[in-house]
């Protein structure tokens, strides 16, 4: 299978945007796939931590940011100690987290999620905790 590469979509103004929030280089990963080995949350993502940052490199951002593998990592920082490039995947995830958030989409409900929280007396941190992770 033949993967066409771009030179705009490499270097697109998202994936700049991406890099400047998390701090990290996304080039400096040569995919040696420790990040992946090493990752508890590895078996419920769509995407393999390496395959998230590879994804990033040849510019398939909304690959990345329509994954489940961003939702899904438990930010315990496994694959930044076992990277021997030292790049924070957990810093990348967030970022594109955040990213995601700032397109404004709603797919899990926020308005039915606050009803039914208010019906069953849910604490309020518990709310925004879960909002945090879902809302993509």
């Amino acid at each position: 299978m033949k993967i066409e590469i771009k030179n705009e979509e490499v270097r697109s103004e998202i994936i700049q945007r991406i890099e400047e929030i998390s701090g990290e280089n996304i080039y400096k990963c040569y995919q040696c796939g420790k990040c992946s080995a090493g990752c508890p949350s590895a078996d419920e993502m769509d995407l393999l931590p390496n395959q998230v940052i590879r994804n990033l490199q040849i510019g398939k951002v909304d690959a990345v940011l329509n994954s489940r593998s961003i939702w899904v990592c438990a930010t315990c920082y496994m694959c930044w100690i076992r990277c021997p490039r030292g790049v924070n995947l957990t810093s990348l995830f967030e970022a594109c987290r955040l990213m995601t958030l700032r397109q404004n989409l709603d797919q899990v409900g926020l308005k039915e999620a606050i009803k039914e929280s208010e019906e069953m007396d849910i604490p309020q941190i518990a709310i925004i905790s879960l909002l945090r992770k879902l809302t993509s």
